[in-house]
């Protein structure tokens, strides 16, 4: 005997909520890496140019990295 498998339809505004989680979890990632490379230019640029040195990073590094 085959098992018949019942498929009902998503509930009303399922994959419109869905849809906007999806957005905002999106934005949320964007911002979260946006604030990830804020903080790391941020520190790196406080630290010396010997200091950049020891870590193999010259100056003009710093920002060509956070900008990729």
């Amino acid at each position: 005997m085959a098992l018949a498998t019942y498929t009902h339809p998503a509930p009303f505004g399922a994959i419109a909520t869905l849809n906007v989680v999806t957005r905002i979890e999106t934005l949320l990632n964007a911002v979260s890496e946006w604030n990830n490379t804020r903080k790391t230019q941020k520190s790196l640029t406080a630290l010396t140019d010997n200091g950049l040195n020891d870590i193999g990073l010259a100056r003009g590094d710093v920002l060509n990295m956070t900008r990729i």
